[in-house]
């Protein structure tokens, strides 16, 4: 291994100092997550400790090293009682992380779970609503038209935004893989005024129109007959029931990613 210096006669190569790197990104991490918070002290602390106790053992101090020696063996497990709920936290914004999506089969199902039980919900209770998922190319200019959210995607907050008496009830919530990106938004109308000789009312018609220009999918609830449709491509679906609504988003959602990652290989085969 190629070294870089010497610290007395100790040799100093590039593997210690990708090593240093990586401990001190990894603690500066923690501080970051724990910044804040009463946790954030006893961290130091721990690191205050650590530090101190590899000085004394490069400085050959023997008592010093014993004494800090009974608090290091012990560290460990104080450091998972203490910090249960902040560790906790970490997971959770760790299996957030694209990477780590990829390992987890039941993201797509969980987005469609969602929509679907909230749709349902809805309709149980005549709230109108329209919600678009964007399934591969994003449409930043509708997402601007209404009131920017980017919070995480939940049944309780699509009834909350659709609750006739909320601010943001009127018009169309976008939501991007599970992220509400944006509610009250805008949506072209279609210029058809009735599909297979049914009227359609303005949502439906937003619902289709956006259909018609973009990638995604329109999840449409009636609010007059509480009845569940769904737009695609320009083609309209009337009276879905729960399991049809939901088998239809699962499609829909796995056939989109499908064809992302399908066409990032025919794009990579192109550049070699």
């Amino acid at each position: 291994m190629v070294e870089l210096f010497k610290i007395g006669f100790l040799p100093f190569t590039l593997i210690d100092l990708i090593d240093i790197g990586l401990v001190s990104y990894i603690i500066y991490k923690l501080y970051l997550l724990l910044r804040g918070t009463l946790a954030a002290n006893i961290f130091m602390g721990l690191v205050f400790v650590l530090l101190l106790s590899f000085v004394a053992q490069a400085a050959n101090f023997k008592t010093l090293s014993w004494l800090l020696k009974l608090v290091t063996d012990i560290w460990v497990i104080a450091f998972i009682v203490l910090f249960q709920p902040e560790l906790r936290r970490l997971l959770v914004l760790l299996g957030r992380y694209p990477f780590f999506k990829k390992f987890a089969k039941t993201e797509d199902t969980t987005t469609a779970d969602i929509i679907t039980e909230a749709a349902f919900e809805l309709a149980q209770h005549q709230h109108g609503a329209l919600m678009i998922y964007v399934k591969e190319v994003g449409i930043k200019g509708i997402v601007e038209s209404g009131e920017v959210l980017n919070a995480k995607l939940s049944t309780k907050l699509l009834r909350s935004i659709f609750f006739p008496r909320s601010p943001l009830h009127d018009g169309a919530v976008v939501i991007k893989d599970d992220i509400v990106e944006a509610a009250r938004c805008t949506l072209p109308l279609t210029s058809k005024t009735s599909f297979d000789g049914v009227a359609l009312g303005m949502r439906h018609r937003a619902g289709l129109g956006i259909s018609e220009e973009s990638d995604v999918i329109s999840i449409i609830v009636s609010e007059e007959t509480g009845g569940i449709s769904v737009a695609e491509n320009g083609v309209l679906k009337r009276g879905l029931s729960k399991e049809a609504l939901r088998n239809l988003l699962l499609s829909s959602i796995k056939g989109s990613k499908a064809r992302g990652l399908r066409n990032i290989f025919e794009l990579f085969n192109k550049e070699k």
